[in-house]
This record gives C-alpha cells, structure tokens and sequence, in this order.
C-alpha cells in the first residue's frame, strides 16, 4: 500500500457541521434541498462534528435519522457541553442512536481546572466511548497524560501519549500540518470549523488530497 493511501486509512476528516445555506453553490449544488445536504456531504467526507449537540441534546431518533443519512463507515463526532452537568444522562442515551456511526465525543470545558470534573464526565460516559476534551484554560496544560490514562485525549494534542488524536482547525492546510498528521502513528480526526464561506469543506478536500501524495 502506497504511504499516502496508509495514512488516508488512518485519517478522517471533516468539518465542524454540515447544515450551512451559505456553502450552497460554493459547496452544494445550487437548488439542492438542505434535506439532502448531509447526505451530499457523507458522500465526500468520513466524518463530521455534530456541534449542536453541544446546546441542546436532541431525543434518540433524531441521531437515529442522522445515522440513516450516512453510509457505512460514516461517523459524527457529537458536541457535549462539559460544564453543564445536568445532560450527561440525556447525552448517553442519545448518541446510542448513532450506533457503529458514532465517532469521538467532543467534550468543551471552558472553566478553569477541575480534575473532579473530568473524572465526572469520564465516569460518566460509557468507558468504550473515545472522549477528547476541549480545553481553553491554560491551567490544563499538563493534564494530556492524565487523559491518556482514561484512553481520553485533549483536543489539538500531537506531542503526548494518546491512543488517538483530534484535531480542529480554522486555517487552510499546509505542509507542516499535513506532515504532523502524517508522523502521527494513531487514528487521526481533523475537522476545520466553520466560516459563512464555505472554506471548511475546501480546506478539508485540500488537506485529503496533501495527504494522498
């Protein structure tokens, strides 16, 4: 196998949501029903972030028609608000109607250091989820090898021991990003964020197409 189609097995990448007007022609096709807009999306890229989970959980059946738009192999990496402790339950029980498309649960933490709420969180969730924590505050710094512990990651983390990485990102790509992802010897989730223009889908192609060479 030629090193670019190994490191695309191991790498998906996305975009932080689908569900953007804006990105139509850019994107989608003018004219194409928004309905349709996950599933022109999943025909283009293995994974996407599903943040609005992060503001309000919806019921079961709502992931379980998000699953049935993606085709097999697909997987949505949803959204929890960490500092809202209330929705765990909720949460768990929801992301179950993704099934085998439920990718790396995103876990933003806006607060400052609080270990207690990370063992919160993590006994939480079913222990076979894979969690990556998003963590703004600088007084996290440090705490990456506490997470790996826990088979957990912090988001943007390429330099400590981790059994998978998540990456999210607002710049295009360019060659040294790229060749991070490719010395990264675990799976690998880039998503690019969101911008009215539709530049994340663009910089997610881009980036799949460096790392195929």
């Amino acid at each position: 196998m030629a090193n670019g189609a190994r490191t695309l097995a191991r790498v998906s990448v996305g975009t932080s949501g689908w569900s953007y007007p804006s990105w139509r022609p850019g994107f989608y096709p003018a004219g194409l029903d928004p309905a349709q807009f996950l599933r022109f999306y999943a025909e283009r890229f293995r994974t996407v972030e599903l943040n609005t989970t992060g503001y309000r959980i919806p019921g079961v059946e709502q992931f379980r028609r998000w699953a049935e738009q993606a085709p097999d192999g697909f997987e949505f990496a949803p959204k929890l608000s960490g500092d809202r402790k209330r929705g765990l339950d909720t949460f768990v029980d929801g992301v179950r109607g993704l099934g085998d498309r439920l990718g790396p649960v995103r876990v933003s933490l806006k607060s400052a250091r609080d270990d207690g709420a990370i063992e919160l969180i993590l006994g939480s969730l079913d222990p076979g989820l894979r969690v990556a924590f998003d963590l703004e505050h600088p007084s996290w710094d440090g705490i990456e090898e506490r997470l790996a512990e826990h088979g957990a990651v912090r988001v943007n983390d390429l330099d400590h021991p981790a059994p998978f990485r998540f990456l999210r990102r607002r710049e295009a790509p360019d060659e040294e990003f790229a060749a991070r992802i490719r010395a990264a010897a675990e799976p690998v989730y880039v998503y690019f964020r969101h911008d009215d223009e539709p530049d994340a889908p663009a910089h997610a192609q881009r980036l799949i197409e460096m790392l195929a060479v």
